[in-house]
């Protein structure tokens, strides 16, 4: 019988591959992104010590107020902006994207280019 893999567990076999080709420095952190069904998450991580140095999501109070749904591409342009704009406030200017695993389109690339837009670089 032929059985087949479910999304998730593709999913975490490609985010660990991505994971043995980069990781995050104190110079160049990770910005690593989640996707759930109902949210998104981002947070910028140093590797090197295991520290979350910058997150956001749209459970935050500052992001979900100027929402009307938490999981669309709208959504996930709001934390990309959130999350570049702590950044900077703390001193990171590059980072490396972290999909975790996730394709490249939609609600990903929308993060990923209003976090380029507010200043982020990767």
């Amino acid at each position: 019988m032929v059985s087949k893999k479910s999304r998730t567990v593709v999913r975490e076999q490609k985010h660990r591959r991505l994971r043995n080709r980069f990781s995050g420095t104190a110079e160049r952190p990770r910005l690593a992104v989640f996707r759930s069904n109902n949210h998104m998450y981002a947070q910028i991580i140093d590797d090197t010590v295991g520290k979350t140095l910058v997150s956001a999501s749209t459970l935050d109070k500052e992001v979900k107020a100027e929402l009307e749904k938490t999981n669309n591409v709208e959504a996930a342009a709001a934390v990309g902006t959130v999350v570049a704009k702590r950044a900077l406030e703390k001193g990171i200017k590059t980072v490396v994207y972290d999909r975790g695993g996730f394709i490249y389109a939609g609600k990903i690339k929308a993060l990923a280019e209003a976090a380029r837009e507010a200043g982020l670089e990767f």
